[in-house]
């Protein structure tokens, strides 16, 4: 009986999921990277900042609506994960454009109404520099314009999950629906994981 306990503390332990990137010391402290702080605007015209993220779980990824190559299956596999969560006002969707020129405000929401998106999820744009410096500062992620590319742009087929406090907890193949399982999951590790907190 005593075997079983502790093995099922163990378990346990290890549901936990790690914090990604580099920590620094700062004291007795160790720190982790958080998200920088952005502003950028959704399909309904609003200004979405970290602010909008205060107390959320949320999934981000980079794409752009002309994609030739693998956005349209990650857009595939995020929905998947945005139909698990949707009405859970906890879990937020952030999907950033590399191609603000052409990904316009109407575009996003047209996006989003063909898609039946009709909240939590916010599809931004804004100045491109911004978008490239946050993707790569921030999400361990790779955006960049390149003519040789298919549509005209290099970019990372990831989705990142981030906590609460700015932290990614998890990045995950956008193109493989066994990483969309695995992240459907890890989201609900990481909301049980807040709600003892």
């Amino acid at each position: 009986m005593i075997h079983c306990l502790l093995v099922i503390s163990c378990e346990k332990a290890q549901e936990k999921l790690p914090i990604l990137g580099n920590p620094v010391m700062r004291g007795n402290h160790m720190e982790y990277p958080r998200i920088k702080d952005f502003s950028f605007t959704n399909q309904d015209s609003l200004k979405i900042s970290n602010n909008t993220f205060d107390g959320k779980i949320y999934i981000a990824d980079f794409i752009f609506l002309s994609c030739p190559s693998i956005c349209p299956k990650m857009n595939v596999q995020l929905k998947k994960v945005y139909d698990a969560y949707k009405t859970n006002n906890e879990v937020l969707f952030l999907s950033h454009t590399i191609d603000p020129e052409n990904d316009t405000i109407p575009r996003l929401k047209a996006y989003t109404v063909e898609h039946d998106i009709k909240k939590n999820w916010h599809f931004v744009t804004g100045n491109r520099d911004s978008i490239y410096k946050i993707a790569t500062e921030s999400y361990f992620a790779t955006a960049y314009p390149d003519e040789n590319e298919p549509g005209g742009f290099v970019h990372s087929g990831g989705f990142l999950l981030v906590d609460k406090n700015r932290h990614v907890r998890g990045v995950y193949d956008g193109t493989n629906p066994k990483e969309t399982q695995r992240l459907i999951a890890d989201v609900k590790v990481l909301l049980e994981e807040s709600s003892n907190q």
